[in-house]
């Protein structure tokens, strides 16, 4: 039996056994036994490694590579007992660099695999920058790709994000040539997006105009901004401003009106006094929005007659304005609504509630 080799040194820049080859091939060679034991065995009694690996080229290449046999085994194991990692990677570059490097196999296999036994994550990613970056990054295949994807065999969540902050928990840019923020598509009876807020605030917000096609449902409440319910009519001369009484003409145009009592009287023109309409139907360019129902601001005179809550309204020899009925006898298919507030003189905004007539 061949008696082992050892090596001591008391100097702590100086190995206790140096293995050198200057011809491109192993400086020190480490085989186990075919029925067990380590190629290369280092202990450490300090907080340094028990085995470490340098590569000083100036060309690049690994400080440490390890390769599992073809029937299977990883190429590089690390086991912790403590609360720290079995493999820990890290990079110091002060211009930047990979921690951990892992590439799958071309013909199929994860670059990083993670699995856990416990109630956390399989694969974790923490950023502790002062200047903010992402946790986990994903990058899908330029032929086509998730850059994240995540899938779940329970009812919770394939992918989830959480934020402890005030900051939101998923967040979703589209691509500046199309695409959406965030996508979601379903193949059951399910919502493809849904939204809930278990506190007091909305579950969906929307900044910008929604498009829906299909059917909306709406089980509760619906609260709009606007004040009443219009309907463009296509206008018959232009710069008709909000608050004009307006008539229909013969071409089917409207127009301000410009005498009393008349029949063809369509309404008011919604908008005036600052409150927008809350539902317009068949808004098209050349339309002004007429209330079919609801309050809005309408131009009045009171010349002829002061006007009250509750009065009727008709439309006015003063082109655009209503006046108050003063003769029932004519007012038979010209009523425009009732008065809300009051006007005593002149001309003026009154309140009006427009109802179908």
């Amino acid at each position: 039996m061949s008696m082992p080799l050892q090596g001591v040194s008391g100097d702590a820049a100086q190995a206790g056994v140096t293995g050198k080859n200057s011809a491109g091939g192993a400086g020190v060679w480490g085989e186990g036994s075919a029925s067990g034991g380590e190629g290369v065995h280092g202990v450490s009694y300090g907080n340094t490694a028990g085995v470490a690996g340098y590569n000083e080229s100036p060309n690049g290449g690994s400080g440490v590579w390890g390769r599992g046999a073809e029937s299977g085994g990883e190429g590089v194991t690390g086991h912790s007992r403590t609360g720290y990692a079995g493999v820990g990677g890290y990079n110091h570059n002060p211009n930047g660099g990979v921690g951990v490097w892992g590439e799958g196999a071309k013909s199929g296999g994860e670059g990083v695999h993670g699995v856990s036994h416990g109630n956390t994550a399989g694969v974790a990613g923490y950023n502790e920058s002062p200047g903010g970056g992402s946790g986990v990054w994903g990058r899908g295949a330029e032929s086509g790709g998730e850059g994240v994807t995540g899938y779940s065999r329970t009812a919770h969540a394939g992918v989830g994000g959480y934020n402890l902050s005030n900051g939101p928990g998923v967040w979703g840019i589209g691509g500046p040539h199309g695409g959406e923020g965030v996508h979601g598509e379903t193949h059951s009876n399910h919502a493809a997006v849904a939204g809930y807020n278990k506190g007091r605030g909305d579950a969906g917000y929307f900044e910008g105009n929604v498009t829906v096609k299909g059917n909306i449902t709406v089980t509760g409440d619906l609260f709009l901004a606007g004040a009443d319910y219009a309907e463009a009519l296509t206008c018959g001369e232009p710069g008709i401003a909000a608050g004009t009484v307006v008539v229909v003409g013969e071409s089917g145009a409207v127009h301000p009106c410009r005498q009393e009592y008349d029949t063809a009287v369509a309404g008011i023109v919604s908008g005036a006094g600052g409150v927008a309409p809350a539902i317009v139907l068949d808004r098209h360019a050349d339309g002004v929005n007429i209330a079919l129902m609801g309050k809005v601001w309408c131009a009045a005179d009171a010349t002829q007659s002061p006007i009250r809550p509750g009065d009727l309204l008709t439309t006015s020899t003063t082109t655009g304005h209503a006046r108050r009925v003063s003769d029932m006898s004519r007012a038979l298919g010209s009523i425009i609504g009732k008065a809300l507030t009051a006007l005593d003189s002149g001309q003026g905004l009154v309140r009006v509630l427009v109802s179908p007539r």
